[in-house]
Formats: structure tokens, C-alpha cells, sequence
């Protein structure tokens, strides 16, 4: 069994810290090194991770993590909802547009659609937000009860850039401001170059389980686009949440 959580959390670490090294990978995990490459060819066997070429041998995640957690995402029946509300946001916007899932502590993006101009937000599949320090993150910490909010924001607010928000007080307005306006902002909180605006899917139990984006790079990203975008991803949200049970509005906050 002990083999087992090793080689599940050896997958998680190179997921986000990819692409890494067995050295690097054996002192993020506290074991060995030779138990480590054990545990990253057999990964490899099965297909969840590949060498990216060169020496040393540096290893990233293959698209069967993505795979499988599209499975567990259709299962929802959410994807297939938001796909086309997410490309008409994409048509009345022509900027990227994310669908982030709920999982866990975490918030992970797990479908994009991309702008067709040539300066453009990239981020890959399988990617964990920053709660604090994204717009889908917040959307969906808005929308939590007060007490789920409450133990996030206990456990610590680290810095990315020089505007995230770090400090408790700070980001319970910022929470407050979320869902009075039904949408939540970043301002090159996670990266510099990265701005963006969310609302949270509420699911038919009443709480949030995804959030839908748009992503604009910091320097589109105008006065005046803030709240027009909010006001459309905000829009775009309630409808995903009505089709999936949800009878009341849907937003940055309920």
C-alpha cells in the first residue's frame, strides 16, 4: 500500500514541478533516491509520465492524467454543459476563456479555449490555480461557505507577485467585494503578465464546483474591460449552473 500512495504522490509532485529530476523529486518527497527512480520508471510504464530527452533525465506528466480527469469531469455532466456557453463567451469576447474544477483544496483547470489573437494567455491542462491569487480561485472561495473560506485562509496566503493579496483582512474584503458584484479579478496577482475575470458554477447542492474565466494578458487588460468582462463571465456562469440544478443565481458569491 506504502508503494502505492509513493508513486501517487511522486506523480502529483512531478505535475507541479515539471519537468524535474530524480534528485530534485527524491528531496521534495523525503525519500530515497533509488526508491524514487523505481517509482518514476514504473509511471512510466503505465504511461503517466515521459521523459523530456536530454541529461539529465528530467520527467513531466502525459496527457493520461488530463484523460482521466476529463472521464471524472463528464461525469458531472459539467463540460458538456459549459463547452458552449464557453464558446459563445469566446465569440462575444474573442479573448481565452477557462473552465476550472473544484478538487479538493484546489482549484484546476480543466478545459481552455483560446483567443485568436496573436498575444495570448497559455496555461496547460491539469494546472492548479492559486485560490487566493486567481480569479477562478476566488470566484470559487466567494461562493464557499464562510467557515470553508475561513480554514483556507488559515492555512496561509503565500506570495506570488508584488500584488497578491497576502493579508487575511485584505482578502476577506476582497470576498466581500467578489460577491456583491458577482465576479472576481486578478490583476497580475498569480503572474505578472496574467489578468483575468471569474464567476463560480454553483452545482444543484448550493455550492461552488467550478469556475468559468476569461483570461486576458495585464497589458489588454483595461479599466473598462474589467467590469464588462464581469458582467459576461458572471452571466455565462449562471446559465452552466441552471442546466445543472441550480435554481438561484450564480456568481462570484450566493
Amino acid at each position: 500500500m506504502q508503494n502505492v500512495v509513493n508513486a501517487l504522490r511522486a506523480l502529483e509532485e512531478v505535475a507541479a514541478r515539471q519537468p524535474i529530476g530524480v534528485a530534485d523529486l527524491a528531496r521534495a518527497l523525503e525519500l530515497p533516491k533509488s526508491s524514487v527512480q523505481r517509482t518514476l520508471v514504473t509511471l512510466h510504464t503505465a504511461g503517466w509520465i515521459r521523459p523530456t530527452g536530454g541529461a539529465p533525465t528530467r520527467w513531466v506528466v502525459t496527457t493520461k492524467a488530463l484523460h482521466v480527469g476529463r472521464h471524472a469531469t463528464d461525469e458531472l455532466g459539467l463540460r458538456d454543459v459549459a463547452l458552449p456557453v464557453m464558446e459563445e463567451l469566446r465569440r462575444r469576447t474573442d479573448e481565452t476563456i477557462h473552465l476550472a474544477v473544484r478538487e479538493g483544496g484546489k482549484v484546476v483547470l480543466v478545459e481552455r479555449l483560446e483567443t485568436g489573437q496573436p498575444v495570448r494567455i497559455i496555461l496547460p491542462l491539469g494546472q492548479n490555480l492559486p485560490v487566493h491569487a486567481s480569479a477562478n480561485g476566488k470566484a470559487v472561495l466567494a461562493a464557499d461557505p464562510a467557515e470553508a473560506a475561513e480554514r483556507y485562509i488559515s492555512g496561509g496566503l503565500p506570495g506570488f507577485t508584488g500584488a497578491t493579496i497576502t493579508d487575511p483582512r485584505r482578502l476577506r474584503t476582497e470576498l466581500a467585494d467578489t460577491r456583491a458584484r458577482g465576479y472576481a479579478t486578478n490583476g497580475g496577482e498569480w503572474r505578472t503578465d496574467v489578468s483575468a475575470v471569474a464567476a463560480a458554477v454553483i452545482g444543484d447542492a448550493g455550492l461552488p464546483v467550478a469556475s468559468i474565466s476569461i483570461n486576458v494578458p495585464t497589458s489588454r487588460m483595461t479599466e473598462d474591460a474589467v467590469p464588462a468582462y464581469g458582467a459576461l463571465v458572471s452571466e455565462a456562469a449562471k446559465k452552466v449552473s441552471a442546466a445543472l440544478g441550480h435554481t438561484r443565481g450564480a456568481g462570484g458569491g450566493q
